[in-house]
């Protein structure tokens, strides 16, 4: 009776089993395609690899249904060990090998696969690769801008710290390389100098630095030096108790200095002319006026340049 008893508890516990774990469950093979992410590693240390034929392989593969599901969330992927593949010497150099196009054929028997499942095809039979020699230079660092400063204002060429980077990368991208410059910093209505680090533009991803990609950047701002014309400045006479008459009695003159500063009226209407009569008797005379402007402007012209003196 025992016997009867135990028979009929493991029929249970298969048939549980077989509900909560075989769901669906098939006896028959089944037929489906996997994409594996081609992984390439181990590059010649003097070498780089700039192109590929594809990153992936596509396998058709027949399993029962279950190992499909538990392949479907593994990570596969198929390697290619570049140097041990091209290098036909084990105890060679990887000097050895030479720049240039590959083929590399897809073999089954590195795709990891369980014993239960058959690989039925691979998609595509070869690997083709591009091998360029690895090369080091050094390339002085340019910073564009974007944008105009505010009014009156003007941006300098930035100066960059490292002044200079050292790029690694394949001789036909290196070789290629004009000019080395960072992203470029916007400048839109600033009005005073400023520092920020921003990234190399390297463009393509094989090409690094051989330092700190982030550089430094020095943005040096000043105001522009602009030209203003003052028409008819009053001439003043200065030591004289006689009468006097100046021909003629104003001066123009054109001065040049900061934007703001000469947007100043403040500042301009500090602006005066005169000349000094200290010891002159009545008479007749040619005299040159001067003219008193801020430290920071200077006279770039004047109008007239010589004045009739009359004493009485």
């Amino acid at each position: 009776m025992h016997k009867f008893k135990f028979h009929y508890f493991t029929l249970f516990l298969l048939f549980i089993l077989i509900v909560f774990y075989f769901p669906g469950c098939t006896t028959e093979a089944v037929e489906t395609d996997l994409l594996l992410p081609v992984d390439f590693s181990n590059v010649p240390k003097n070498m780089v690899l700039t192109s590929f034929q594809t990153d992936k392989i596509e396998i058709r593969i027949q399993a029962h249904p279950r190992l499909i599901e538990l392949i479907n969330k593994k990570n596969i992927h198929y390697p290619v060990d570049l140097y041990t593949d091209l290098e036909f010497d084990p105890a060679g150099d990887s000097d050895s090998i030479e720049p240039g196009s590959y083929l590399f054929p897809v073999e089954e028997k590195r795709i990891p696969m369980d014993r239960g499942i058959k690989i039925l095809s691979i998609t595509p039979p070869y690997l083709s690769v591009q091998l360029e020699k690895k090369i080091r230079k050094s390339f002085k660092i340019t910073i564009p801008y974007t944008g105009k400063p505010a009014k009156g204002y003007i941006a300098l060429n930035a100066a960059a710290e490292p002044a200079s980077v050292e790029l690694i990368g394949a001789s036909t991208l290196i070789n290629s390389i004009k000019e080395l410059k960072t992203k470029p910093i916007d400048i839109t209505n600033i009005s005073e100098s400023f520092k920020k680090k921003i990234p190399l533009d390297l463009g393509n991803p094989s090409i690094i630095s051989s330092s700190d990609p982030i550089i430094i950047v020095s943005v040096p701002v000043q105001q522009q030096r602009v030209s203003k014309t003052i028409e008819n400045i009053p001439i003043q006479v200065w030591n004289s108790t006689l009468k006097v008459s100046i021909e003629p009695s104003k001066i123009t003159i054109r001065i040049k200095g900061p934007f703001e500063t000469l947007s100043n009226k403040e500042i301009t209407d500090q602006i005066y002319s005169f000349i000094d009569l200290k010891g002159l008797e009545p008479g007749v005379y040619a005299r040159h006026a001067y003219i008193n402007i801020p430290w920071d402007m200077i006279m770039t012209e004047a109008v007239p340049q010589v004045f009739t003196i009359k004493i009485e």
